[in-house]
């Protein structure tokens, strides 16, 4: 492991090779952290697999259950997934399954390592940093693998049983059955719950483009209309085409972008009223000396 208080250079900076090696070690870090969790995955295959990866597909699943108890109190049949056997998993190669099972312990293992890989590569930037930055990205390691995985688990318990319901029923003929393809429904699942968790990282990537002066609130306020209607473009794209699936991916994005403006104006008052207090200690400095 290579020691991170290495020489530096007479102005007290790393050298690139320094930085670069910096990275090396990293993104080693990163990918042990990662596989260390993929081998984790692995082992506990039952509960990947029958617990996490089935589960939604299950009456007792916890969204399905609450659907259903709700649609009891508004007198709505709500249930989803109620009928086990309309859904039929095959595989088709003689190493399928294996794969398979590799492919999403892949997954797992980059879901689990967030929150590590987030906070290696934080501690590679946050030296880079003005102290005003790091006072006011404290919890940066927290917020950002926080929104991911609560994206993640949004598509997990929201989404993915709507979209299992609803591509399952859905037929264009009565004598067309379904039989699914398990990399089908693995890769239907996993890119769900990984785009959830990308989208919730809005804030955080309005927060750094509005720190580098790419973004203003102004223009998201501008062009709220514009990234209305491309909301409900990628609501419809990550989700099955039915009204209240699209509804729930919507509606939280959009509260994410809201959220953004406010980070945003938030960023810009304080570089504003930093530029004030510096102009007036300035302005004070002048009329002493004369």
């Amino acid at each position: 492991m290579a020691d991170k208080n290495k020489a530096k250079n007479k102005e007290g900076e790393m050298s690139f090779l320094e930085h670069l090696e910096e990275l090396r070690w990293v993104i080693l870090h990163s990918v042990i952290a990662i596989v260390a969790c993929m081998f984790i995955a692995l082992f506990f295959k039952s509960f990947l697999f029958d617990t996490v990866i089935l589960g939604p597909t299950n009456p007792d699943f916890w969204t399905n259950r609450m659907l259903c108890r709700l649609g009891e109190l508004i007198n709505k049949n709500l249930c989803i997934n109620s009928d086990p056997t309309l859904f039929n998993l095959i595989n088709i190669k003689m190493a399928g399954q294996l794969t398979v099972h590799f492919a999403v312990a892949i997954v797992a293992g980059l879901i689990l390592a967030t929150p590590y890989v987030v906070y290696q590569f934080w501690t590679f930037l946050r030296p880079a940093l003005h102290d005003n930055e790091k006072k006011s990205s404290r919890g940066a390691v927290f917020v950002i693998s926080g929104l991911f995985i609560l994206g993640v688990l949004f598509g997990y318990f929201l989404l993915v049983p709507l979209s299992i319901h609803f591509l399952t029923s859905y037929n264009i003929s009565d004598d067309v059955v379904n039989q699914i393809n398990i990399r089908s429904y693995i890769s239907t699942i996993s890119g769900i719950c990984l785009a959830t968790g990308i989208i919730f990282e809005l804030p955080v990537l309005a927060f750094f483009l509005t720190k580098i002066g790419v973004l203003t609130p102004e223009f998201m306020i501008k062009y709220r209309r514009h990234a209305i209607v491309l909301i409900v473009i990628l609501s419809a794209i990550i989700t099955p085409p039915d009204v209240f699936s699209q509804c729930l991916v919507a509606i939280p994005i959009l509260i994410l972008y809201e959220v953004s403006i406010r980070i945003s104006a938030n960023i810009i008052k304080k570089r504003e009223r930093a530029f004030n207090d510096m102009m007036e200690e300035n302005t004070d400095e002048l009329a002493t000396t004369e």
